[in-house]
């Protein structure tokens, strides 16, 4: 399901993903920093949808249609919730993981020392790239959610299986991209990064794809 136009929200996005680029290949910006930024989106998008399914679950309905290989029952909102959490915490456990062995941006004792490292490990520049993702997402999320009245008819199931579509596109370009960083390739990689990161999240409409899927019981 590809978009045929492109809208605001979508030049945006293409704006906010070429600031890396430029940083990068023009103000001398770490490669491995920003890249890490890249790395640190995905845990950004997985909040944003916790804090939409809680609003859900609060507000509008406590308990709704669990499916699961053909089965149907309803089930607490809160079970969506936690397992969403349990289940993407272990997408952003392997990428952040495979990013800290293959980078040697991150060195720690501990696996979970690692994450505590973050904030030095950004650095100024990645600080504030991360803001500005942070900012965007949360616009851009939030804007569709309840300014747009998505929150009163998106079923829990359907919101609960919504960010993997761009999170299994930010799995393969974590491994490919900490291949490039090894061979001090880091501006070609933040190059190709954003190109791949903006034609799927810009012309493939992953919402609609998630939300086919689960009218038809597929998710």
């Amino acid at each position: 399901m590809l978009k045929r136009k492109l809208t605001t929200s979508d030049f945006l996005l293409i704006l906010v993903n070429l600031i890396p680029v430029y940083g990068v290949w023009f103000e001398g910006c770490n490669a491995s920093q920003i890249f890490l930024v890249y790395c640190l989106e995905t845990i950004i998008i997985g909040i944003l949808n916790v804090l939409k399914m809680t609003f859900v679950t609060l507000f509008i309905k406590s308990k709704d249609e669990w499916r699961n290989n053909g089965f149907t029952t309803l089930q607490t909102g809160w079970l969506f919730i936690f397992f969403f959490i349990f289940h993407y915490g272990i997408f952003v456990f392997i990428q952040t993981q495979i990013f800290f062995d293959v980078s040697g941006l991150i060195k720690s004792n501990s696996v979970f020392g690692n994450y505590t490292a973050i904030p030095n490990a950004l650095g100024n520049e990645g600080k504030l790239l991360l803001l500005i993702f942070v900012i965007y997402y949360s616009l851009q999320d939030f804007y569709n959610f309840f300014f747009a009245g998505e929150y009163k008819t998106i079923s829990l199931n359907s919101l609960m299986f919504r960010p993997y579509g761009r999170i299994i596109i930010q799995q393969f370009v974590v491994i490919a991209g900490s291949m490039f960083l090894t061979f001090g390739a880091g501006k070609i990689f933040i190059l190709i990064l954003a190109t791949v990161k903006i034609f799927f999240e810009v012309y493939f409409n992953f919402n609609n794809i998630i939300a086919y899927a689960d009218k038809n019981g597929k998710a």
